[in-house]
């Protein structure tokens, strides 16, 4: 066992701390560049394609009875995957190990990891199929396996990363949330945690059954709410710190570039240890180049690939933009990140515990319970995409089987540690093959981000979409 752990740990720290710290934000770079910045460009169209047709209830209407899904509902899904435990305990252990200044690099990695996802969801959308039951499928499996010449290498790496992700997300990972849910329960309101984790799982194959329409239907229902409502909070908090707010964006930026050395001993500069942790913890966050979302983006129903590209940007800015920061913010605001002995979400509970008492406390358990509970629901449906591409249908009824017994399994573990390693470990594993498939098919991304410019300048945007 303890070999096993060695095995663990040193493939986490190469990967985190070195490959993907580096190579994540550089394809990032390289798709910014290549299209021009679509971040900023194109993001109040982003944001005029995600919520326009919200409120329109006859097009809601419509979907509804066609069975589609909306460019919101598979960014609802994403986002139900997206925002999780990683917004609360991610952004405070980033703080408490990188420094305020974390908080910028983070912030500098979701900018360009913006024009990953875009790419990934363009992708996802070109690539995607129909199965068995004529559901839109998609994700880095197909794409991968369909657009990568050279059949054998496609076929490879379209198994690796279905494994990969079946495994991190679908199996470990949903073991972690169920962790984090029922620890979180049972701290606040002392309700056994194998009950909580029997509950969760129930819960969870209620929305499962139903597909991508009910995990749809439910993402799009519970996401806005559950955001906001964590946003509201972390609001009401900056109102009453409001005097330290200006102070607190200041030291934010000042320590992001701070040459001094770190305290205790630890060797190299504030600023290294605040990229370092800053990047890693926001990428892990948003799954910008993972590979994850692109198997909701895949699902929507849109005119254009590109469409959906925006759409999966104002994904990466909800969930760092919006609700790491809000995190960040109320982290620093109160202090609690300077407290010792505390990280993870612990550090958050001590800041919602300083700015409510006893209600804070609570009023976090309830949000890391939605996000958590979100994320299993996401992430088992990332599984579910690449079941499907590895064993069709046949796949599903086991594959939901395990992922039930691994979330009650999750709720009985008093020291989770090694099981979020493990998440860790595959993880960054199965994001390799995706960033080498987004760099062999970035022509793809290029010529239909060309295409829709062309498609909006002759005032039709259509797209022929083919399913083999």
């Amino acid at each position: 066992m303890e070999l096993f752990i060695s095995i663990v740990n040193f493939v986490n720290r190469i990967m985190w701390d070195y490959v993907l710290l580096f190579a994540l934000p550089a394809v990032g770079v390289i798709f910014t560049l290549m299209l021009g910045f679509p971040q900023i460009r194109r993001f109040p169209a982003a944001l005029k394609q995600t919520f326009g047709k919200v409120f329109d209830k006859e097009e809601n209407a419509r979907r509804r009875a066609a069975g589609e899904i909306s460019s919101f509902q598979a960014l609802a899904v994403a986002i139900a995957a997206q925002v999780g435990t990683g917004n609360v305990a991610g952004v405070a252990t980033a703080i408490v190990s990188g420094g305020p200044g974390a908080i910028f690099w983070m912030w500098l990695a979701a900018f360009f990891g913006m024009g990953t996802i875009f790419s990934e969801a363009v992708l996802a959308q070109i690539f995607r199929t129909k199965d068995e039951d004529g559901n839109l499928v998609g994700g880095p499996a197909y794409y991968i396996s369909k657009g990568i010449k050279h059949k054998g290498i496609a076929k490879f790496l379209a198994a690796f990363f279905a494994i990969a992700i079946t495994l991190a997300l679908g199996f470990v990972g949903n073991m972690t949330q169920s962790n984090s849910i029922a620890s979180s329960v049972n701290a606040a309101f002392g309700v056994p945690s194998v009950a909580v984790g029997i509950a969760v799982a129930i819960l969870a194959a209620l929305v499962f059954i139903g597909g991508i329409t009910r995990i749809a239907s439910f993402a799009e229902r519970v996401v806005p709410v559950m955001a906001a409502a964590y946003i509201g909070l972390a609001i009401v908090v900056m109102v009453k710190f409001n005097d330290q707010i200006i102070p607190t964006i200041s030291l934010i930026f000042s320590e992001a570039f701070s040459t001094r050395a770190v305290a205790g001993g630890a060797a190299g500069t504030v600023m290294k240890q605040a990229m370092r942790y800053g990047v890693a913890r926001g990428l892990f966050s948003n799954e910008a180049g993972m590979g994850s979302t692109p198997q909701a983006h895949a699902t929507a129903n849109v005119d254009h690939p590109a469409e959906q590209g925006l759409t999966a940007m104002v994904g990466v800015f909800i969930d760092t933009g919006l609700v790491c920061t809000a995190t960040a913010l109320v982290v620093i605001l109160t202090g609690a990140n300077e407290i010792p002995g505390l990280n993870g979400a612990l550090v958050t509970q001590e800041a919602f515990s300083i700015a409510f008492g006893t209600f804070g406390r609570m009023a976090l358990s309830v949000c890391l319970t939605f996000f958590a509970f979100t994320t299993v629901v996401g992430w088992y449906y990332f599984g579910e995409t690449n079941v499907k591409y590895l064993f069709g249908d046949k796949g599903l009824l086991p594959y939901r089987a395990i992922v039930i017994i691994f979330i009650i399994l999750g709720s009985l573990f008093t020291d989770i540690g090694l099981v979020w390693s493990i998440a860790d470990m595959t993880n960054s594993i199965m994001v390799l093959p995706n960033l080498i498939g987004l760099l062999v098919l970035m022509k793809y991304v290029r010529n239909t981000s060309k295409d829709y410019d062309r498609c909006k300048e002759l005032g039709e945007i259509k797209y022929d979409y083919k399913y083999e």
